[in-house]
């Protein structure tokens, strides 16, 4: 269960009515009552400073309240009315302490690539923007389309992370990401990372394929996406890879429709377009209908971008296809992705051979790779003809830039990148688990771990601690872990602790962290702060035995030298 308040609604609540009550009037007070109407005590306790009145004391009053409101839960009645009447008040409370929350802004760039079943480049500084001089990003999202997937490369990369993973993986821990989560379907593959800090405040994480190619039974064609909590909010991720050809447009719309009704189809959670935030991207195949291939390439050489818009056929298709409208997408003010001679900046000069060695026509250049989104609360307000305002919105997507990158040429598309802004008020601002190291941590001897656990985590005998190095790449990246069940020394009503064996503790020492992970949630719930193992004795000694042998060695290195020198009559 996570810590997320309900839907906020349009209601009143008097809350000096309510410090007023004893516990008993309050237990009478609070008939009918649900507990899907109350927040978790954790988040009572992140807003309660912004409600009632000023100062520690007025803090205390409110989570009294608080209290007295969550004992009478047990006793709530079957009225209807009443049950009405306290949802409404409770509703008015979270809409008044959500105006106080404060607006955190999450900074995320997404990539959509068709690397043509290349290799890695050398570099990929510009494309992550690396260099940047503004605030660092809290997520990359990689969205391939392509990637090498000959049956012996598959079958290697099912048993290992493929080369592409592990280049990104590479690039991006040393700087504090670590991989979240993947999916991967042939030649589609989908890699999100993000920084540590914010590991436990995104729960529910679920992948998910389409299949679309060979009528639904080859994964050459379909969508792959990842769907997740991030602060309470549900955001979806969605790479897609669709049909070919200018001929296509239908059936690329019927693909993207299907995918749309089948991820997440009959899973317990929200269906791709109920999420908060949908991000749909990838080689869309989309191309420029009506015009010849010399007017759209003289169009693009003046950077009259314009004149193509309304030719673009997935523009075109917004204006009619009711499930497209709701899409939103940056302007187009780069040049056409597609098709480029490799390694190059030129368009398609290179003859092609098709069947019986006819030449095929050169490619006309289009915007195949694009980034859209899609945010549920405005699609809510159209429909609704502005019934909702402002203030209860608690998520805005804002689109900082969105650009085509020319330098890179290893396949026939050029990468393209969408910088965004999240901005969005926590709804879960608690973490399900706090753990830090005890005391001095080295291998001389038994290390322990301190944890606390909020009452919403649903705990398992499978649930470990592991020991990472800060530059760790994936859940599975662990020095060593232990069973929080198995290893457990001693536990309290608001810790626990358990040990790990000073065998397991790395000799040379250096800078790490503890994660809790969750067996029921599949992911890391709780993160410490980064801490200082102590190199042990022996290691120290080894370090010192090595560098006196590697002095006392230098004067015969430096006679043998000498030796040679005088062979040489040098």
């Amino acid at each position: 269960m996570e810590l997320a308040g309900p839907p906020v609604r349009e209601l009143r609540f008097d809350f000096e009515q309510m410090a007023s009550l004893s516990g008993e009037d309050a237990s009478q007070h609070c008939e009918g009552l649900s507990l899907n109407d109350l927040e978790s005590p954790h988040n009572f306790r992140s807003r309660s400073g912004s409600v009632g009145s000023t100062g520690s004391s007025g803090r205390l009053q409110l989570r009294q309240r608080v209290a007295h409101l969550m004992a009478c839960v047990e006793d709530v009645s079957s009225d209807d009315e009443i049950h009405k009447e306290v949802s409404r008040t409770l509703d008015e409370a979270f809409l008044i302490c959500g105006k106080k929350l404060k607006w955190q802004e999450f900074r995320l760039h997404l990539v959509t690539w068709n690397v043509g079943t290349a290799s890695p480049p050398p570099d990929v500084t510009s494309l992550l923007q690396l260099n940047s001089l503004g605030p660092t990003m809290d997520m990359y999202v990689i969205g391939l389309q392509e990637v090498n997937s000959k049956i012996t490369n598959f079958l290697s990369d099912l048993a290992f992370d493929d080369p592409w993973s592990i280049f990104f993986m590479t690039v991006l821990s040393p700087l504090g990401y670590i991989k979240l989560s993947s999916v991967r379907m042939q030649g589609l593959l989908l890699l999100i990372f993000v920084k540590h800090i914010h590991l436990p405040f995104i729960r529910d994480i679920h992948t998910q394929f389409t299949r679309t190619g060979l009528y639904g039974y080859w994964g050459n064609k379909g969508g792959v996406s990842i769907r997740m909590s991030l602060y309470g909010h549900t955001i979806c991720f969605m790479n897609c890879h669709l049909p070919a050809h200018m001929e296509n447009t239908e059936q690329r719309l019927d693909d993207f429709e299907k995918i749309l009704e089948m991820q997440f189809e009959g899973e317990n959670i929200p269906s791709t377009l109920e999420h908060d935030v949908l991000f749909w991207f990838g080689d869309l195949n989309f191309r420029i209908a009506d015009y010849g291939i010399h007017f759209v390439r003289e169009s693009i050489n003046n950077k009259r971008y314009s004149l193509l818009w309304e030719k673009d056929q997935l523009n075109m298709a917004k204006k009619t296809e009711a499930f497209l409208k709701e899409f939103i997408e940056g302007p187009l003010q780069f040049k056409p992705t597609y098709k480029f001679d490799l390694y190059s900046d030129v368009y398609d000069t290179r003859e092609q051979k098709s069947l019986f060695w006819f030449n095929e026509k050169k490619r006309k250049p289009a915007w195949t790779d694009r980034i859209l989104w899609r945010v549920k609360h405005l699609c809510q307000n159209a429909s609704k003809e502005g019934e909702f305002s402002e203030e209860e919105q608690t998520i805005f997507v804002t689109l900082n830039n969105y650009v085509s990158h020319m330098s890179y040429g290893i396949s026939d598309h050029k990468p393209v990148t969408g910088t965004f802004g999240l901005e969005l008020k926590p709804l879960v601002s608690v973490p399900l688990v706090v753990l830090n190291p005890e005391g001095e941590w080295s291998a001389e001897h038994d290390v322990i771990i301190r944890y606390s656990a909020v009452p919403e985590l649903p705990s398992s005998a499978w649930d470990w601690i592991g020991l990472f190095k800060v530059t760790f790449r994936h859940m599975n990246d662990y020095v060593t872990y232990a069973w929080v069940e198995d290893d457990e020394i001693s536990s309290n009503k608001d810790s626990k602790q358990v040990y790990m064996s000073a065998s397991e503790i790395p000799t040379m020492g250096g800078e790490f962290l503890l994660c809790y992970y969750s067996n029921n949630l599949q992911t890391i719930v709780g993160i410490s702060e980064p801490f200082q193992i102590l190199p042990s004795k022996t290691s120290i000694e080894k370090d010192l035995t090595q560098e006196e042998n590697s002095w006392m060695q230098k004067p015969d290195d430096l006679e043998s030298r000498d030796e040679s020198e005088d062979r040489k009559g040098i």
